[in-house]
């Protein structure tokens, strides 16, 4: 890595958790970036404490100790994840042309930088890619000798992308999913028809409000478009945000926590543009259908236990 010299900007969103935050910084800071983009939310006014757990997590910004220019764009008020991530991106577009985003949770192994600005460069100008990511959920699982393979899931848990992707197709409202699903195409975009009665449901759950986060917008868009996802072959990017202190991460899963290995360069590219169907079934049915019936489980249990509460 002594040879390599990271160019693109990096987008760094953080929120209120110095201790994560602080262990993806050190990461950032080995890359020095010329150009970083901090993107964080306002304190909820009826959490104790957040306000100053907030502006601690911001001062960590302050530890660049290299050449580098610092952009920031903080919001005094808590816009929650799905406006604050998603209004946080759109700023960054702003800004520059192509970027690589983190958030205050994912820690990067150190080669993650070079791989997405190398195949930021390569599919630059290739409209089937919309993004890369950071992240493997094969869980060892290899399907040739390549670096990459091509998915049509968006893993968002470090990743990286372009203004011409984001921009003009990214949609926090969904206002196109009513078309979508009343004209039956959906399983056009899924492509697999066992997944369309999964994804049917949460396009309706983010349309109707019912779900506050903002990376099911990104999934629609890239699929409305036509694009896919670039995958490494190797895990790159560790979330270390699961548990107590989490938004949204709160449970168990097998996703928490996963090792992250180098990835070897010069990179070995596919010798063709086939999405890796075989992998992308295994990621649902190992990942998304489990996690499903899990949620499943635990709202039956919940309401057990409520019942049983009533009767006592």
């Amino acid at each position: 890595m002594s040879d390599f010299t990271l160019t693109t900007p990096v987008a760094f969103i953080v929120f209120n958790r110095p201790d994560t935050t602080a262990k993806v910084f050190a990461e950032i800071a080995k890359a020095r970036p010329l150009k970083l983009l901090v993107v964080g939310d306002g304190p909820r006014l009826n959490r104790p404490g957040e306000a100053e757990r907030v502006a601690q997590t911001r001062t960590i910004i302050d530890r660049v100790n290299w050449p580098c220019e610092v952009l920031t764009n903080f919001s005094d008020i808590n816009l929650g994840c799905r406006k604050r991530v998603s209004s946080g991106i759109d700023w960054v577009f702003e800004q520059v042309e192509e970027a690589i985003i983190l958030e205050d949770d994912c820690l990067p192994d150190p080669t993650f930088f070079r791989f997405c600005e190398e195949m930021l460069a390569l599919y630059r100008h290739d409209q089937r890619i919309g993004m890369i990511s950071g992240d493997n959920f094969q869980f060892g699982r290899r399907y040739g000798l390549d670096s990459y393979y091509f998915s049509k899931f968006v893993h968002i848990w470090g990743w990286a992308s372009w203004r011409s992707r984001w921009q003009g197709s990214y949609d926090e409202s969904l206002q196109h999913w009513p078309l979508i699903r009343d004209s039956g195409r959906l399983s056009d975009l899924v492509v697999d028809d066992d997944e369309v009665s999964y994804w049917e449901e949460v396009f309706e759950n983010v349309y109707k409000g019912r779900i506050n986060t903002w990376d099911y917008q990104w999934v629609f868009a890239n699929w409305l478009a036509g694009r896919n996802a670039v995958i490494p072959s190797k895990n790159l990017v560790s979330n270390i945000g699961f548990g107590i202190g989490a938004t949204h991460t709160l449970s168990e899963s097998p996703l928490a926590d996963l090792p992250v290995s180098p990835m070897a360069f010069p990179m070995i590219h596919p010798l063709a543009f086939v999405r890796n169907r075989e992998a992308d079934r295994y990621f649902h049915a190992n990942y998304i259908q489990i996690s499903s019936l899990r949620k499943v489980l635990i709202t039956f249990k919940r309401k057990i236990k409520e019942l049983l509460s009533r009767s006592e």
